[in-house]
């Protein structure tokens, strides 16, 4: 289901023409293979009549596809910023926002009606209407996908790959990675994932260009507190130091970001 001002056509073309500016706004499942890919895919063009578009990953394997491993779905930069002009569509977009933030496994849809002031009942239908899956189907989607991300990416155990996706247990994650993807978590690990300089994990991000880096960095470093942030524009490069929380218990450490040349 895409949105109303992009057709399956428009889609077809931008999947064609390997559109970035698409990338993160439409998927496209292929009939003929059950995966489903970024529209950046280096893959071969499928052939029109094998093709469905979706508007996110979660509709995509909502209709039994699985995601492409060369393009990585979850690697797709987030959706556009969105109008205010709707009420029933920023309360869809506000519960998606909610989702995407949740850490909790014990979450509900009660929780995010009560969160949001709705009944669950009238949150499941805006949500169904602007999302096309129910709010359950798209936290699974986002848990799953942040999985895949740091299995693929990272040396992490399994327990805590599970622990860091929202997932109550590792036994959970086992069951719902094999039943969604058909395959273990264990065949995404590959033999040492990338670490940083300080030997920490570290984990491959995307995002939509085209986006002026060195502008960025230059303007980032111009405005960076001493002895919290540390910006170097020729190494295309910058660290802040964190405090977040996290269920419930502060946790401090370092950020560090690097954009590929």
């Amino acid at each position: 289901m895409l949105t109303p001002d992009l057709s399956p056509d428009a889609a077809y073309a931008a999947l064609s023409a390997r559109d970035a500016r698409f990338d993160g706004r439409l998927y496209v499942g292929v009939t003929s293979t059950g995966i489903y890919c970024r529209p950046v895919c280096r893959v071969r063009l499928p052939r029109r009549e094998n093709c469905r578009f979706f508007a996110s990953a979660a509709q995509a394997e909502a209709a039994a596809f699985r995601p492409c491993l060369k393009c990585r779905p979850e690697l797709a930069p987030r959706a556009l910023a969105w109008s205010t002009a709707d009420a029933s569509r920023t309360l869809a977009l506000q519960a998606a926002a909610w989702l995407d933030a949740c850490d909790d496994p014990g979450a509900s849809v009660e929780d995010l009606a009560a969160h949001l002031g709705i009944t669950s009942r009238h949150l499941r239908r805006i949500f169904a209407a602007e999302h096309g899956v129910t709010p359950l189907q798209y936290l699974q989607t986002r848990r799953l996908l942040l999985a895949k991300a740091l299995l693929t990416d990272t040396g992490l155990p399994v327990s805590q790959v599970a622990e860091a996706a929202g997932f109550a247990s590792a036994r959970g994650f086992h069951a719902a990675f094999t039943s969604h993807y058909r395959l273990a978590p264990t065949a995404l690990r590959r033999a040492q994932g990338p670490v940083t300089a300080c030997g920490e994990p570290a984990l491959r991000l995307a995002y939509r260009p085209p986006l002026a880096v060195d502008a960025l960095l230059r303007f980032l470093a111009a405005r960076s507190i001493p002895g919290v942030e540390q910006v170097d524009p020729a190494a295309h490069s910058l660290s802040r130091s964190l405090r977040l929380q996290h269920r419930g218990t502060w946790v401090t450490g370092r950020l560090q970001l690097r954009f590929d040349a």
